[in-house]
């Protein structure tokens, strides 16, 4: 049996009131290259762009309408890599670099271009440097290598946490999967605690409601904003 679980991030999608600042500084500052920019498909005076860290992962923006500027630290942002926030937002966003050398040179890149760089620190199993990006984004650089989880799940921490043995150990070696011969129908209910399912109400129950051949044959959108002829 296979092992089936993510194995990398495609794209992590950040908001922004700002398109042209966030595209400026990412290409500019970091040296990664724009490749979409485009209105967001199924939602309305949308933007959506994308900056390329490797060919099969992205980082990208969103700029909706409602999209606003303020930042709240300790509600909308973390005040640092190591500051309160609001739950299930992001406290804090670490890219990897090959080595530390090459950590090293893009610490000098960011600063040449007048941003302010802490570091590096030595964590063990990771190197990293810290510094801001547009609208409060708290951003890591690091090198390193796969975590020893025998040297790093702290027992005290678990404990904390609430952890008992059984779920430790599914945490660290959770249950592989075989897809069924026949798809697995949607849930009738949605997960508790799940806040979209709250706010939304009947609305979200009719969406979630969809077939998934519906899903696929009416709302996707392929054609890219500009046709390209190869001929």
């Amino acid at each position: 049996m296979t092992t089936l679980h993510p194995h990398g991030v495609n794209h992590l999608a950040l908001s922004t009131a700002d398109m042209r600042g966030q595209l400026s500084f990412w290409c500019d500052v970091l040296g990664l290259p724009l490749k979409a920019l485009y209105w967001m498909h199924g939602v309305a005076n949308t933007f959506h762009g994308f900056i390329e860290l490797a060919g099969d992962s992205y980082v990208a923006f969103v700029q909706h309408p409602e999209n606003t500027a303020e930042v709240e630290f300790g509600v909308s942002h973390a005040d640092g890599a190591g500051g309160g926030v609001r739950g299930g937002t992001m406290q804090h966003v670490a890219f990897h670099i090959g080595s530390l050398d090459e950590l090293l040179a893009m610490r000098d890149r960011i600063r040449s271009k007048g941003v302010q760089v802490f570091g590096p620190l030595d964590h063990g199993f990771c190197q990293s440097i810290y510094f801001e990006g547009p609208e409060g984004l708290n951003l890591e650089i690091a090198c390193g290598e796969a975590i020893d989880g025998r040297a790093w799940i702290d027992p005290e921490v678990v404990g904390l946490c609430g952890i008992d043995a059984d779920e430790l150990e599914a945490m660290k070696h959770p249950a592989p999967y075989r897809r069924p011969d026949d798809p697995v129908p949607q849930p009738a209910n949605p997960f508790p605690g799940n806040a979209r399912a709250e706010k939304g109400g009947p609305r979200y129950a009719q969406v979630m409601a969809l077939s998934d051949a519906f899903v696929w044959d009416q709302l996707s959108v392929t054609d890219p904003p500009i046709q390209i002829d190869e001929t």
